[in-house]
């Protein structure tokens, strides 16, 4: 197992695409539990502002760097992450493999218009793919349990969370024991991208860390003010972080 390393505070497990892959199918196949978390610089800014957040985070099995200025960053303060694992692509990686293994999965999250876009789509891509049950993610604190509850009557071997932060990782941390799936994955917008409701950017923006970029395009309005804002505390955090005495990155206590 590789030694988890430390970066603002927080366990990041440093590995690849494909060994994080690795690590879901195995959990299914050997009947255990893993929940995974993703980090971007927006999310690292935010678990600072919201303790249930970083405890939420914090708490997952597997936490992997989701943005590429995280990835940066990493080399900057001496923590080293090999390389992005986008939260989009590992849901389209565990797709493919459960399609392949026979594992079967549950979608929770999204609006039931955008939800069912999905699902279609999805069929038509994996189409051997079982798909044990879709819920939107329009629900109350009081209903979490019943949720849970139907994503463990389901049978489902994975679960995918397309709801917002901090909504999708305190839900987790709440009930995805109970939910009695292998692996727990939050998705985050992704079902709006299957979907097709909104466009992921080209590669080469991707390759650039300009992802956020793209969205803002895209919808300039709405996010504008937090991604000016987060941004700019994402890099007073890192600059912080380098003058500081005592470096916060290094191996983390855990090894996971």
């Amino acid at each position: 197992m590789t030694a988890r390393v430390t970066l603002f505070g927080i366990g990041v497990d440093p590995l690849t695409m494909d060994q994080t892959v690795d690590r879901c199918l195995a959990a299914v196949r050997d009947g255990a539990r893993l929940e995974v978390g993703v980090v971007n610089a927006a999310k690292l800014v935010n678990m600072r502002r919201d303790p249930r957040l970083g405890d939420a985070v914090a708490g997952c099995d597997l936490v992997v760097a989701d943005g590429q200025a995280v990835v940066w960053a990493s080399r900057l303060l001496r923590a080293r992450l090999p390389e992005r694992v986008a939260g989009i692509d590992l849901f389209t990686r565990l797709l493919a493999a459960a399609e392949r293994e026979g594992y079967s999965v549950y979608f929770l999250g999204a609006k039931d218009h955008v939800l069912g876009e999905m699902a279609r789509r999805v069929a038509a891509r994996y189409p051997a793919l079982k798909v044990a049950g879709a819920r939107d993610g329009y629900f109350g604190d009081a209903d979490q349990e019943a949720v849970a509850d139907a994503v463990r009557d389901s049978g489902a071997d994975l679960l995918f969370l397309g709801m917002t932060s901090p909504k999708k990782e305190i839900f987790t941390a709440a009930h995805g024991h109970r939910t009695g799936v292998h692996v727990v994955h939050g998705v985050g917008g992704s079902f709006d991208i299957l979907a097709g409701v909104t466009r992921r950017a080209p590669r080469g923006w991707q390759r650039l860390g300009l992802e956020w970029l793209y969205r803002l395009l895209q919808e300039p309005r709405r996010l504008a003010r937090r991604y000016l804002t987060t941004n700019a505390a994402f890099l007073l955090m890192t600059a912080r972080e380098l003058i500081r005495p005592t470096p916060a990155a290094g191996s983390a206590n855990r090894s996971c």
